[in-house]
């Protein structure tokens, strides 16, 4: 097995330019030891001979890639007196998110108040719980909007019954976007140069803001957005999802669609099967999104110049699937097992050509919401 780990303290190698990272919390305290993270040479037998990428094992931070933006986003609104000492803080979460605003909640002296869905992992759950936040669940979808926009609206629900308290707003907080320097800052002193970003796309908020930093360093760098299906971010219809931690049944405007050279949708059975061939190819793994991610990573190293270097962002560890990816009664009920997975994605040349079932690629990347306001336009 080709595996190679990089710490952060190598320098950049671009030339003529000095990296000039953000003040941290204290060491030795638990939110003094976000970020950091090391980098993994993905290569053989994952990839094929001479082939591979690097990955940026997220997983490393206390409860994953967005410890980093719940940290950011509570110390802003806190600058601001957004969030005053003491006030609590409420936000939607499918998981990650939450161990973030916990951790923020623990370090700074907020009550987290976090609203979900019966989707949710159930360790994820009990996790939030013993880190001390309230955790609600909505126990129907919206209508039109599917269990994200239900949350959304138990969030305003809480928001309303104590005016003093905070939400983030992940999905459209523009702190989340910048949250995510620091980390652009690490894959530059880690890698030097970038060629290939491969990120999951969910809140838009890592991808938006790791790209923005990078393209400084790197101008010629192609971003590759991953996505699950049944997702409406690129412009597909809503449909059923399982896949956490990425996706989405709103378009949130932390989304970069301009940040983007192409999107690939995954579907689960996929997801799964790269997951586990990724534990017990290099002991380095997750939960859907990485799953997603290093499908779409793979790919690319087989098709892009040999001579390009490859970077994905793997947002969060194996631990907290251990009943969902790595069950085989949950996968087995699911659907999700049993299939060959894809070598090569589908292709189609516009995110409205068909609606997409299993792994698919499209080369052209545009704001689904200019659709929606050229549809109305037209019918005025």
């Amino acid at each position: 097995m080709s595996t190679h780990t990089l710490g952060a303290a190598m320098p950049a190698t671009s030339p003529g330019r000095l990296l000039t990272l953000p003040p941290t919390l204290p060491q030795h305290t638990p939110a003094g030891v976000v970020g950091n993270t090391p980098m993994l040479w993905i290569g053989e037998p994952f990839c094929d001979t001479r082939q591979g990428f690097w990955a940026k094992l997220e997983g490393h931070n206390p409860g994953g890639i967005k410890d980093r933006t719940a940290l950011y986003m509570v110390e802003r609104a806190r600058e601001r007196g957004r969030l005053a000492p003491g006030a609590a803080i409420v936000e939607s979460t499918s998981g990650t998110l939450g161990l973030g605003l916990a951790l923020a909640g623990i370090t700074h002296g907020h009550p987290v108040r976090l609203v979900t869905d019966p989707g949710m992992e159930p360790l994820m759950a009990r996790l939030l719980a013993a880190h001390g936040a309230e955790v609600h669940t909505v126990t129907e979808p919206h209508p039109t909007g599917g269990w994200q926009q239900a949350r959304r609206d138990r969030v305003a629900e809480l928001l309303a019954d104590d005016p003093a308290a905070f939400c983030p707003d992940q999905y459209n907080n523009p702190d989340n976007v910048a949250a995510y320097g620091p980390l652009a800052h690490e894959l530059i002193a880690q890698v030097g140069r970038i060629d290939v970003l491969v990120v999951a796309v969910g809140t838009g908020g890592h991808s938006a803001g790791v790209a923005r930093v990078l393209r400084t360093f790197c101008p010629h760098l192609r971003v590759i957005g991953v996505d699950t299906t049944g997702s409406t971010i690129f412009g597909q219809p809503a449909g059923t999802r399982i896949m956490r931690g990425l996706g989405s049944s709103i378009h949130p405007r932390n989304v970069d669609y301009g940040a983007f050279d192409e999107v690939h949708w995954v579907d689960p059975a996929q997801a799964v099967a790269t997951c586990r061939v990724l534990a017990s190819s290099h002991y380095a793994t997750g939960g859907w999104s990485v799953g997603a991610v290093a499908t779409v990573a793979r790919w690319l190293s087989r098709t892009r110049p040999a001579t390009e270097r490859i970077v994905a962002v793997f947002p969060d560890g194996p631990h907290r699937y251990f009943d969902t990816v790595f069950n085989d009664d949950y996968c087995g009920e699911h659907g999700v097992l049993g299939r060959a997975p894809l070598d090569e994605p589908d292709e189609i040349g516009d995110t409205r050509d068909r609606t997409v079932t299993r792994w698919t690629r499209c080369a052209r990347v545009v704001d689904p919401r200019a659709f929606a306001a050229s549809a109305e336009e037209a019918r005025r």
